[in-house]
């Protein structure tokens, strides 16, 4: 299971930076993006739960990363953070600010995710 974590923990930044930067060039396009970045969105929110129930199976069982610094860090990066930005982008988008460009509001929070997941990912590896 641990190796199953690991995997999808280098998934989710990646997934991130990616919808970032997907973000990015619609918006220099100034078009939709379309229905795969929606895609892209619900899967990685789906990935972060699972990664969220591997992760609490693991700390169940005794498994905790081997870090220098506080352990408490990959939990808070890889799990409460992410998951409090995602829902407060949901909010965001459904305000009269963004109600004609709601990408524009996950475009942010997944720039603010990649960053969050990849500090979890480097605290869970041992990188502090």
């Amino acid at each position: 299971m641990t190796d199953l974590h690991r995997y999808i923990a280098y998934a989710i930044p990646a997934g991130f930076a990616l919808m970032a930067l997907w973000a990015l060039f619609t918006f220099i396009r100034n078009r939709a993006p379309g229905d795969w970045f929606w895609n892209l969105l619900a899967a990685l929110q789906v990935v972060i739960g699972i990664q969220i129930v591997v992760g609490a199976v693991l700390f169940i069982a005794g498994g905790r990363p081997e870090t220098n610094g506080p352990q408490w860090l990959h939990y808070v990066y890889g799990g409460l953070f992410p998951g409090a930005v995602l829902v407060t982008a949901h909010g965001f988008a459904r305000s009269e600010r963004f109600r004609d460009i709601p990408w524009v509001a996950f475009g942010v929070a997944a720039l603010v995710c990649f960053g969050l997941t990849f500090r979890a990912l480097q605290t869970g590896l041992g990188i502090d």
